[in-house]
């Protein structure tokens, strides 16, 4: 058996493309999107289906756990999987460093990256957004993981560079997700307005001597215009936590890449400035709602 610990839109895409590959699959979620996909899951986008699917909002034993759970969730979430056997936990979470959490819980934990696309639309209704890859690294566990999932949907691909890939994922989504959730437009805006590509590039430079001073060769404007193109119709995840009145992930992403940033003599003002407004939003937020900072297990 497979469980999905995080049934929020990438969650629940995962999931759902489990079950229909013939795989068994659990939902773990809370609140109401747990009371949504117990009537039904509803996946529109690129497919439409409508699924029966069992869900929990407790972790249960399996063969493999879909570690999906927002960033800020990973401590309690990973104590909840200490506390049954969750098998191999493979987690595609954004962010840098939340495997080590994980593993004070857990044994086996593989670290991938997902380049698939998402959006919640409504409580139990997935949109599929972008197809893309899932990346394991080419370890045992994560040779192990990529035989479990080899006759799914997902399209998957062992590689030797996953550091890399997880730094280079962080340091685009470090000019995106904020820039895009402070403005309140989709990924393509990025590029196509000057003003927020200007800013963009700043960001992203930042990122870039910091993977040069780490040892790793990124070429983070290209490939920020890259990805910002392709998923030109996306709403990023920040900008969908924002809409929604909840924390974002930006500790895990522009935090991290500041933290060590400061740790090299490196400067980050860029990524400190949309720090410090995105910070600035969730606090406004906070006094608005009561949702700010609230454990649903999603993603």
């Amino acid at each position: 058996m497979i469980q999905i610990m995080g049934a929020g839109a990438l969650g629940s895409l995962f999931g759902a493309l489990l079950q229909l590959s013939g795989y068994k699959v659990v939902f773990i979620a809370r609140g109401k999107q747990l009371e949504a996909i117990k009537k039904r899951l509803v996946v529109s986008g690129l497919m439409n289906a409508e699924l029966e699917v069992e869900a929990s909002d407790r972790p249960q034993n399996a063969e493999l756990t879909f570690f999906t759970v927002k960033a800020y969730e990973t401590d309690e979430a990973g104590k909840a999987l200490g506390e049954v056997d969750p098998g191999i936990v493979f987690t595609v979470q954004n962010g840098i460093g939340v495997e080590k959490i994980i593993e004070k819980y857990v044994e086996k934990v593989v670290r991938g990256v997902t380049s698939y696309g998402a959006n919640l639309l409504d409580f139990g209704h997935v949109v599929y957004a972008g197809e893309g890859f899932v990346y394991l690294p080419n370890t045992a566990l994560g040779r192990k993981v990529e035989r479990i999932l080899r006759n799914s949907r997902l399209r998957l691909e062992l590689v030797n560079d996953i550091d890399f890939r997880i730094w280079a994922k962080s340091v685009v989504n470090s000019a995106i997700n904020p820039l895009t959730a402070i403005c309140r437009v989709r990924n393509g805006r990025i590029v196509e307005n000057e003003y927020l590509w200007s800013l963009a590039v700043l960001i992203a430079r930042e990122g870039e001597e910091l993977m040069r001073r780490l040892g790793y060769d990124f070429d983070a404007i290209s490939e920020l215009r890259r990805i910002a193109m392709a998923t030109a119709e996306n709403r990023s995840s920040m900008l969908q936590d924002i809409e929604k009145g909840e924390r974002t992930e930006i500790d895990y992403i522009n935090g991290v890449i500041i933290e060590k940033c400061r740790e090299l003599g490196l400067s980050c003002a860029a990524n400190e400035f949309v720090y410090k407004l995105v910070k600035g939003v969730e606090n406004e937020l906070s006094l608005r709602s009561d949702r700010i900072g609230n454990s649903g297990f999603r993603a």
